[in-house]
């Protein structure tokens, strides 16, 4: 399987994650690679939930989104500029929010959010095969540096 990778700049506003939803989507359809229904439906759930918290989190900053596709696994990347790395806590029930976490960590192999010079960078990865994996590198330069 051909590696591939898309990459998007994000408007921090309500809009942002369904922008990258169905542009995450599209992308992974045209690749052609033949990915079933539920590996496409967990990578839009991600991306959605990343991209979500990124917004929220950003302020006016910037947020960007990865998708990368090699052999053994699918990885979605999102950077924005706050500082603050996320922390799981159980929301109260009558909470509207505050679940995203457990939905990405349910949905993930492997996720996990790093700080950079510039804000933060989390990401999670989706196994496509029963091999082990090795964690594929797939970084927006700007954002990481």
């Amino acid at each position: 399987m051909e590696a591939h990778q898309l990459a998007l700049s994000l408007p921090t506003t309500p809009a942002a994650a369904s922008q990258a939803r169905h542009q995450a989507v599209d992308a992974i359809a045209g690749w052609g690679s033949g990915l079933g229904a539920e590996v496409v439906h967990t990578a839009e759930l991600l991306v959605s939930e990343l991209v979500t918290n990124a917004v929220q989190h950003a302020g006016t900053g910037s947020v960007s989104l990865a998708v990368c596709l090699n052999e053994a696994v699918l990885r979605i990347e999102v950077c924005d500029t706050s500082p603050v790395l996320p922390q799981p806590a159980l929301p109260d029930a009558d909470s509207e929010g505050g679940r995203g976490l457990f939905l990405v960590a349910a949905l993930a192999d492997r996720y996990h959010a790093e700080p950079t010079k510039n804000g933060k960078f989390c990401w999670a990865e989706i196994d496509l095969t029963s091999k082990p994996s090795q964690e594929v590198a797939c970084f927006l330069p700007l954002q990481r540096s």
